[in-house]
């Protein structure tokens, strides 16, 4: 059966293909669920021990290369949407076993889909690049210079859409597919079900933004895998009954990557106010007054009560606002589950709450928007950090078009000879070489650069340009 067919499953079965255990690359049979740790579980340890989820520790979430202790970073934000995440996906589970006319399928829990969502949401932000957003909008423009267009001119459509539209969201499902290995390769062989919420974007590039015609654009939609691991994401699909996208020649979204993408949300529209305030560039009223409307309150004044904090009231706060958030959000799963089923669901399940939860979601992205992200400290950080990968892509990518091998090393420049010692370790430990393939040596020299940590890409890009002192 393939992910598009049309066989007709009641919902029990249907989400029992859902929630399948069996592991992405594998060819074992999926084992029989051990109630004291299921392979969800293993999928949520393998990802807390993994290389690429430690260096989130120093990735940034929203301030690049903060001094001040206490503001998120991309591992602190991770294990926070884990955590709504695993809430999300129980009391889903719980509703929906009690609005599924035989309930959960056989062997599976809501502690069992808890532990899905977590899971994925542990790994949502794996495949960022140092600095965040802000290092896929430098990848983006490096790649759209006019210098590059005789470089992409010799790839196929497929491969030129994954560097002008680069996505840390392919990123990650490439590091989990493919470059964090288990001893057999293949990647982490993380169980479908845990890959399949993970995926908030199950599509290539081209799905989201067409054939591309030669003429760089800076609105590219976004996309969740790419070209290099096309039959990954099909295998995904089969295993997990898929349907095609109404929208486009790609798959519709695994129920729970909702629960994932609401998650994330709670956690950025909340968190990210309380950071703002920690760093002066927002008030305690102005963030009190969105936590206050999320709760479903508006009291006649924000004053701060007596012998109190700023920090623990505003902590306190969140606390409700997360309670009735998840709240809504299951509510919505449970109502919306048939659409999501059918591949059919249009927006988030914020979308489909009620409009004060609509309206106070709405005003705290609004207002990070236009006070924190475009904040001058913030601005002067994304210019550095832009700086920086342009220098790392300036220095390393020539490399993946050279056409050099290690025979033939002492053709190259002396600074290519030392730019290849710096990148082979890369190489060894994935079992790569840099071969007449331009796309995939492209693909191995950005997994390097975006696998860096912010300190790690700054002091090397500082390196480079023959700074040296301290160090960030």
């Amino acid at each position: 059966m393939t992910a598009s067919a049309n066989q007709v499953l009641n919902s029990s079965d249907h989400w029992a293909k859902l929630f399948s255990a069996q592991r992405l690359g594998s060819n074992k049979k999926a084992p029989a669920q051990d109630s004291a740790r299921s392979s969800f579980h293993k999928d949520y340890d393998r990802l807390v021990f993994s290389h690429s989820f430690r260096q989130l520790n120093q990735k940034t979430q929203v301030h690049p290369l903060t001094n001040q202790l206490g503001i998120h970073t991309r591992l602190t934000h991770s294990l926070e949407v884990s955590c709504i995440g695993r809430s999300l996906g129980i009391m889903a589970a719980e509703k929906l076993h009690d609005e599924l006319d035989s309930g959960l399928p056989n062997g599976v829990a809501p502690a069992d889909v808890g532990v899905i969502v977590q899971a994925a949401c542990l790994a949502h932000d794996i495949g960022n690049p140092p600095f965040g957003h802000a290092g896929e909008y430098a990848i983006r423009d490096w790649f759209m210079h006019p210098d590059r267009q005789k470089v992409l001119h010799n790839l196929s459509s497929n491969e030129q859409l994954d560097l002008l539209a680069y996505e840390g969201n392919a990123q990650g499902f490439r590091i989990l597919a493919r470059n964090e290995h288990h001893p057999d390769l293949g990647g982490m062989r993380l169980t479908c079900a845990t890959l399949g919420a993970f995926m908030k974007y199950p599509w290539l590039a081209t799905h989201s933004n067409g054939i591309y015609q030669g003429s760089p654009t800076t609105n590219m939609q976004k996309f969740g895998c790419f070209y290099s691991e096309a039959a990954q994401l099909e295998e995904l699909a089969v295993c997990l009954h898929l349907p095609r996208s109404e929208q486009h020649d790609g798959f519709a979204r695994h129920p729970l990557a909702y629960l994932l993408e609401a998650a994330d949300d709670i956690c950025y529209a909340l968190i990210d106010l309380e950071d703002g305030i920690n760093l002066n560039m927002l008030s305690y009223a102005e963030v009190a007054a969105i936590f206050y409307e999320l709760i479903g309150e508006h009291p006649d004044t924000l004053n701060l009560p007596p012998h109190v904090s700023v920090r623990q009231h505003l902590a306190s706060l969140r606390a409700r606002a997360m309670m009735r958030l998840v709240n809504a959000v299951t509510d919505a799963f449970v109502a919306n589950s048939n659409a999501m089923l059918a591949g059919k669901l249009q927006g988030s399940l914020f979308a489909h709450c009620d409009a004060t939860v609509q309206s106070g979601i709405t005003q705290a992205k609004q207002l990070a928007r236009e006070k924190i992200f475009n904040h001058p400290s913030k601005v002067r950080m994304e210019l550095m950090a832009n700086q920086c990968l342009q220098r790392l892509l300036d220095a390393f990518m020539p490399l993946a078009w050279t056409n050099e091998t290690s025979a033939s090393i002492t053709h190259m420049s002396f600074e290519q000879q030392r730019l290849l010692k710096l990148l082979q370790p890369h190489l060894d430990e994935h079992r790569r070489v840099l071969s007449d393939d331009t796309y995939h040596n492209m693909l191995n020299v950005l997994d390097f650069i975006t696998g860096m940590n912010d300190h790690e890409a700054y002091r090397l890009a500082q390196e480079l340009q023959g700074h040296w002192g301290t160090i960030v």
